[in-house]
């Protein structure tokens, strides 16, 4: 993987970032492929990027309002030139609610080379219970 494609995950990865620090949905779902697969920490999957920014309209309305997220590119390998393997650790802070507190996860990624550069093919979101800071 080259440096460049490296710091395109990166960046891709950030406007994740970017847009659940903003709770906006549709800005979440916007680097994922038309047809993406999303399976959340709950196991459950969804379909499409219409389905991922619906979802995440209704989260940053409800469990997740006011959260503020902050994740790390751990890992990105190419599977072959067109597609790679990315892992991210993602540490979640929820200031009200049910789901109050600080929350760790990893989650996998797929992306895809398209048009528009790197766009996620299939996102799989696992929580890390137990583990609270940030891998150095």
């Amino acid at each position: 993987m080259t440096t460049a494609e490296h710091d395109e995950a990166e960046r891709l990865v950030g406007r994740l970032q970017t847009a659940w620090n903003a709770m906006d949905g549709a800005a979440f779902a916007a680097p994922f492929a038309e047809d993406a697969d999303f399976v959340n920490i709950l196991g459950e999957h969804f379909r499409g990027r219409e389905r991922v920014a619906a979802g995440h309209v209704g989260i940053f309305q409800t469990i997740y309002a006011g959260s503020t997220v902050d994740m790390k590119l751990e890992r990105v390998r190419l599977l072959r030139p067109d597609v790679a393997l990315a892992h991210v650790h993602s540490i979640l802070d929820v200031p009200q609610g049910l789901l109050a507190g600080r929350h760790a996860a990893r989650f996998s990624m797929v992306l895809t080379r398209g048009a528009r550069g790197w766009e996620i093919a299939a996102f799989h979101n696992t929580r890390m219970d137990g583990e609270r800071t940030m891998p150095r």
